[in-house]
């Protein structure tokens, strides 16, 4: 079995959620965001852990108290320069590096083991976790080609209205094989409407390089729900306990 890592992109302030808590401190069925994240990430059996943080980094730290590798991110730049900065930690490393964010509570051990396992199947480069949804507003779009194929990811605010209509998304959740994902990173730019380096711009240079890039559709659309606002939080919390059968 090749080698498995995970980094968790833990580094934003969450403006939207009108706190100066960083976002993945909130509490989610009493545990904060990023803890959860990090519970399914180790319970797929990884070699390799690393959480990237920035805003509130010693909050965010004191939480996560030794539990995993820290890398700091010092000005966030974007999903590609938040990645880009772990290059370090994975000197030696071979193998598979799932990225996923930290606010995302919901995603299971069992949904991440199936990511790992479809990956190394179909022996990918990039394999993308995705998710059809009724409303896609503010989700990366998937794009696939006439054969059914992944072929490129669109941010909504460079998204035409075609683009916009899409109903199958990014969930930002991703494995990678590990060389390819840090010798592409050094050809991503940041022109695009938010100029910032995309993480998603590594999967259609993988594709135009040659490399294998697939597409996952996750069984449950509810483990991908991110948190941006408070109001996004309280049903995150319903789900969870929905879940819980509480």
């Amino acid at each position: 079995m090749k080698k498995r890592a995970a980094v968790i992109l833990a580094s934003g302030k969450g403006t939207r959620m009108k706190s100066d808590l960083p976002k993945v401190l909130h509490l989610v069925g009493g545990k904060p965001m990023v803890s959860h994240v990090v519970d399914s990430a180790k319970g797929s059996g990884l070699d390799h852990l690393v959480v990237v943080v920035g805003y509130g980094a010693d909050e965010v730290l004191a939480d996560l108290s030794g539990s995993c590798d820290i890398v700091f991110q010092s000005e966030q730049l974007g999903t590609g320069h938040a990645v880009g900065v772990t290059k370090g930690k994975f000197d030696g490393f071979h193998g598979t590096i799932l990225v996923l964010a930290g606010d995302v509570p919901l995603i299971s051990t069992e949904t991440i083991k199936k990511l790992f396992v479809e990956h190394e199947k179909n022996g990918a480069a990039v394999t993308v976790l995705t998710a059809v949804i009724d409303n896609p507003t503010g989700y990366g779009r998937i794009i696939r080609d006439d054969s059914g194929s992944l072929e490129r990811i669109v941010e909504e605010k460079d998204a035409t209205d075609e683009e916009k209509s899409v109903r199958e998304v990014n969930t930002g959740t991703y494995c990678f094989d590990s060389k390819i994902l840090f010798d592409t990173l050094k050809h991503v730019t940041n022109d695009n409407a938010q100029g910032e380096y995309y993480l998603t711009d590594v999967i259609s240079l993988a594709k135009q390089s040659g490399h294998i890039v697939i597409a996952v559709p996750t069984d449950d659309a509810d483990e991908i729900r991110g948190v941006n606002t408070l109001e996004q939080l309280f049903e995150i919390e319903k789900i969870y306990n929905q879940k819980r059968g509480e």
